[in-house]
């Protein structure tokens, strides 16, 4: 059968009866376009884990394959500290299909979790593609890190359902998801994805206008900028400058955002009382900081070095290489959210 044909029969199949309004509570089956990268395999271990179906989708074995070998390493890893059970574990695994064919990957999805490349081309053909051979009902949901929904939508005839859902790595273990939304993405569609997040125990965030770069990216690029600068300009190491990003404000992010973070510096007079008495010392602080717009020629080089020479530094416990060092991050990840009940 062809895939013209094959849309055909599966957008047949894929519609909603007739009155049916779509709720969060009726996704039952997930698409994941891309499912071989570290992204979408970790999106496919997430929702597995959280008993859902799941297609996975790539454009050939090999990377099928991948997917494969992938989504079990990390299943295997939540049996081992026992977040599931080996029998979760098979279970979870019969709830995938894997195929290299996008009109069976769209069947009977009521919800795409798409991870192309980071660039719009990729992303709109993928667009067309549910377009053409899904259910106009069924919602697009972008992992992209920082473009623009509008423009991932802008040649689709259901724009409407076509939303950002951008994780943070490795989504099987980190609650943030940033729901984005262009500027013909319905209500629904934004209301319908938190829900859902919500429902499988996310901390989705609502972003109300478009921005590049979403909400943390920008939040972690702007801190990024200072640290390079700071190493650029020889006021401190690679190694230092993390370490106190890590064992000072790092401790607190875990609990609680900035914005907070100050309003109990404040006392009694809350934030605004941390403004009066430290505000003019920080517009000291901002005066001295970065603001460049493009990397510093070299940069690349000096941070390379530094950072082989902080990961060269940790103890054996801590990781020698980066392999091992994802290890006892996922370790401590777990640790951390159950300390936050988020586990």
């Amino acid at each position: 059968m062809n895939n013209e044909l094959k849309g055909k029969k599966y957008l047949a199949v894929n519609q909603k009866k007739e009155g049916h309004v779509m709720k969060a509570a009726d996704i039952k089956k997930i698409a994941v376009l891309g499912g071989s990268g570290l992204i979408g395999s970790s999106w496919v271990t997430f929702f597995l884990w959280k008993g859902l179906d799941v297609n996975v989708y790539d454009v050939n074995a090999n990377l099928l394959d991948t997917a494969r070998e992938r989504i079990d390493v990390n299943l295997s890893y939540l049996v081992e500290k026992s977040i599931v059970t080996k029998e979760a574990k098979e279970k979870a695994l019969r709830k995938i299909f894997y195929t290299k064919d996008l009109p069976e990957a769209f069947r009977n999805a009521q919800y795409i979790q798409e991870c192309a490349p980071e660039r719009y081309e990729p992303k709109q053909e993928l667009v067309a593609a549910l377009d053409k051979y899904g259910s106009p009902e069924t919602i697009f949901a972008s992992s992209t890190s920082g473009l623009i929904i509008t423009e991932i939508a802008k040649y689709s005839r259901f724009p409407q359902r076509c939303v950002g859902a951008h994780p943070y790595n490795p989504p099987h273990l980190i609650p943030l998801v940033e729901i984005s939304k262009g500027d013909k993405t319905s209500a629904d569609t934004v209301q319908i994805t938190y829900d859902f997040f919500k429902a499988v125990g996310k901390e989705p965030v609502i972003m109300q206008k478009e921005a590049p770069g979403f909400i943390s990216n920008r939040l972690q690029m702007a801190v990024y900028r200072e640290a390079v600068d700071m190493v650029i300009r020889g006021v401190c190491s690679v190694e230092d400058v993390d370490k106190a990003l890590c064992y000072g404000p790092g401790l607190r992010y875990a609990l609680m955002g900035q914005t907070l973070i100050f309003h109990l510096g404040g006392g009694k007079g809350g934030l605004k009382g941390f403004q009066a008495n430290i505000g003019k010392t920080a517009e000291v602080w901002l005066a001295d900081m970065a603001d460049w717009k493009k990397w510093p020629e070299g940069c690349a080089d000096v941070l390379q070095a530094g950072v082989d020479k902080e990961i060269a530094n940790r103890s054996v416990e801590e990781g020698k290489t980066s392999e091992e060092i994802i290890r006892w991050r996922n370790d401590k990840l777990l640790a951390l959210l159950k300390i936050l009940n988020k586990i």
